[in-house]
């Protein structure tokens, strides 16, 4: 069965440098970092981005990953993850986050879809304050149709470990991250493809409803999806059971959103997602759509 990754992040060196910096604690970032680690036990990535590339490649052989997204999960990242990808072989399919409020948001984007050979985008309305439907984000959507780019844009509850960790205060607004508000974009820009990560994120009624409403808008099940807690009586096969009945399988990508080492790849995922899947009913022939032949589709071989 093939087998590609819609939804993972990096995290370089680059990335855990760029949040020790930004954080508010009256210290070095250095010392950031080693609280972090000593903490955690993460094995903070070596300032070598080839062999950071071939640490996660050595991961995706162990699980049998073809291929698999990998995030800049930061601006300054990107073109550290560029050169991961140039160096893959074509296995790791590089998007960045970009902040539609940040000044010279737009240019950001045309050179990381174009020079830097990025393959889709990221946004956060919730981490960002901007509406998905804000005159902002649409210059990105009507950019990533140009180049073929899929846009996921994160809805839901939205906890960023690694960013409390190092001290960043939560100044997510809520309010914005329901994938209702999506559907006005998606309607305007029927050329985009936007991407719901985590089934919508504790909004699966309301993704349901969005996918519904415009069939360019897709569902990835990345995460362990801990937000099936707050919904009483919902598992994951349920989940899947629902996602399938309104989006079918050719709209639900596989993903885990595995980002950090010693953990590496969750390859734990890919057998509690196949179970669910399983569960829920699903044909062989959609099992292979979802766990790899969607994104084959989306995002083609160069």
């Amino acid at each position: 069965m093939m087998l590609q990754d819609a939804h993972t992040h990096f995290f370089s060196r680059t990335f855990f440098s760029t949040l020790a910096k930004l954080s508010p604690r009256d210290q070095t970032a250095e010392s950031t970092l080693d609280q972090v680690i000593a903490a955690t036990g993460l094995l903070l990535p070596e300032d070598d981005t080839a062999a950071h590339r071939d640490r996660w490649l050595a991961a995706m052989d162990a699980a049998g990953v073809e291929r698999m997204v990998t995030f800049a999960s930061v601006p300054p990242e990107a073109p550290v993850v560029a050169e991961a990808a140039a160096g893959s072989g074509g296995r790791l399919l590089p998007y960045t986050i970009v902040d539609p409020s940040a000044d010279g948001a737009l240019d950001f984007a045309r050179r990381a879809l174009g020079e830097l050979g990025f393959r889709g985008l990221l946004t956060f309305p919730a981490m960002h304050h901007v509406h998905p439907s804000d005159e902002r984000a649409a210059a990105l959507y009507a950019l990533a149709a140009e180049h073929d780019a899929p846009v996921i844009v994160h809805c839901g509850i939205l906890k960023v470990k690694l960013r409390d960790l190092v001290g960043l205060p939560r100044r997510y607004d809520v309010a914005l991250a329901n994938p209702l508000h999506l559907v006005p974009a998606a309607d305007a820009h029927p050329d985009t493809t936007f991407v719901l990560p985590h089934f919508g994120g504790g909004y699966l009624r309301e993704a349901l409803m969005a996918g519904d409403q415009c069939e360019n808008i897709c569902l990835d099940t990345s995460s362990s999806n801990s937000w099936i807690a707050t919904q009483p009586g919902l598992d994951l096969a349920g989940v899947f059971a629902a996602a399938l009945s309104v989006f079918g399988a050719e709209r639900i990508l596989f993903g885990t959103d595995s980002g950090v080492f010693p953990r590496g790849y969750r390859r734990d995922l890919i057998e509690e997602q196949r179970a669910a899947l399983a569960t829920a009913g699903a044909a062989d022939a959609d099992v292979e759509a979802i766990m790899g032949r969607n994104l084959q589709r989306l995002v083609p071989p160069r």
